[in-house]
């Protein structure tokens, strides 16, 4: 790798031994990868994918001390993941022992380190930190070091910023150098499409249900998606937005996709159009009865499987404003519908503190309260990664929660009936 004079300095000791531990970390990184060089971060804001104190990490604590110690905070600002505790989340006594006492025992510990190291304000923990009410959101064309993979997927996707799916610690070291390797997704050629997936839905496909379908069959690659123009349009609307935000997060937790581009709508595709494709591109044909497969083979590893749920968690990523306004006009009309007033299973709304301010000004808020809906601003992930809640029958209409956790997969709609009946159960 051709480094400046500046980075070769800073790798040889100029700036500390700490520092030039942190470039050396990215030389590595970029040789792994067939980097030739450094390229800045343009980006005015980082976000870091490890936002929980788990007992487990301690080598990540001690690596953080090091770089404090050093005087190395982020050269950027930086926003991180959702915490993994929330009180207002229904768990039990012993539930809640092992989360505090086992799980997550470093979380304030924790949290102070990240506040030193240049976390932007003590709220800005959440996955959807590119939403107008946090602030987080790139610009076209500047290069990010972040991880988080349905954040990078999304920067890249429908922002159109740059950014390659960095591991934790690599993307806050990325931060602190002010610079990352260019490869893969920083590039031009590494945005074209190996991919063209025609979708030839007789009806608007599930956002979930399509990106895992991708994601599992293009894995790593950069898929070129038609056919979706006819439900999304061809602007980039909060509608569109909120569906491509969930769209894409399948794609990259079902598989390890980091960018898309949609025909006539993403910022790429509007510009260059099919020049985005590869000569050698592959093609993928989608249909009802492929999304109808691919959901029929998610395994369903409840103890029970006729169990009833007692838990629902819905925003995973975390739920946009319009997302939550359109859950709650839904709720309300099936629950009238139902002649009931309140969810008949415990259902948990996710979202990033700041959305949840903003729902708090009008009355929002307190109508999803007022059937039974918590708002919380937790991880769903970091809650069913504690033992005794995995056992729970957890349903959700998230397929990255799905994929990561014992919850099982139901969608949208399937998830309204859910809740919304007297029985509660499908």
């Amino acid at each position: 790798m051709k480094l400046t004079p500046e980075q070769q300095a800073m790798l040889d000791g100029a700036q500390g031994e700490t520092l030039a531990k942190v470039v050396k970390t990215l030389v590595m990184y970029g040789d792994a990868f067939g980097a030739e060089r450094m390229v800045p971060i343009t980006g005015k804001c980082g976000h870091t994918v490890i936002s929980f104190g788990l007992k487990a990490i301690q080598p990540v604590y001690d690596l953080y001390d090091q770089l404090i110690d050093a005087g190395l905070v982020s050269g950027q600002k930086f926003t991180a993941d959702p915490r993994p505790i929330d009180p207002a989340v229904p768990s039990s006594l012993l539930e809640d022992i092992v989360f505090k006492k086992i799980m997550y025992t470093h979380q304030k510990k924790y949290e102070a380190q990240l506040k030193k190291l240049g976390i932007t304000k003590d709220e800005d923990y959440t996955c959807t930190c590119y939403l107008d009410q946090v602030g987080n959101k790139p610009q076209e064309g500047e290069v990010l070091s972040w991880a988080e993979s349905s954040a990078v997927v999304y920067a890249n996707s429908v922002l159109g910023a740059r950014c390659n799916r960095n591991s934790g610690i690599i993307e806050l070291m990325g931060s602190v150098a002010g610079f990352v390797p260019e490869f893969g997704l920083l590039t031009d050629e590494g945005r074209r499409a190996s991919w063209v997936v025609e979708v030839r839905c007789a009806q608007k496909p599930e956002a979930q249900l399509l990106g895992s379908a991708i994601g599992m069959k293009v894995m790593e690659e950069v898929p070129y998606v038609k056919g979706l123009d006819k439900w999304l349009g061809t602007e980039l609307n909060d509608e569109a937005c909120a569906y491509l935000k969930d769209f894409g997060a399948a794609t990259a937790s079902n598989g390890a996709v980091g960018l898309y581009h949609i025909e006539g709508l993403t910022p790429e595709a509007k510009k260059q159009g099919e020049a985005l494709i590869r000569e050698d591109a592959q093609v993928y044909v989608i249909d009802d009865e492929e999304l109808q497969r691919v959901k029929e083979s998610y395994p369903v590893v409840w103890k029970d499987p006729d169990a009833a749920p007692v838990l629902c968690f819905v925003g995973c990523p975390h739920l946009s404003l319009c997302q939550m306004e359109d859950w709650c006009s839904a709720v309300e009309e099936k629950l009238r519908a139902n002649s009931m007033s309140r969810v008949s299973v415990p259902t948990v709304f996710t979202a990033s503190p700041a959305v949840i301010r903003e729902a708090e000004k009008g009355t929002l808020a307190a109508r999803l309260r007022s059937f039974g809906i918590v708002i919380s601003y937790i991880c769903p992930l970091m809650y069913m990664n504690n033992p005794l809640c995995k056992k729970k029958p957890v349903i959700t209409c998230s397929n990255k929660l799905r994929t990561y956790t014992s919850a099982r997969f139901y969608t949208e709609g399937e998830i309204l009936d859910i809740i919304t009946s007297k029985e509660g159960k499908p």
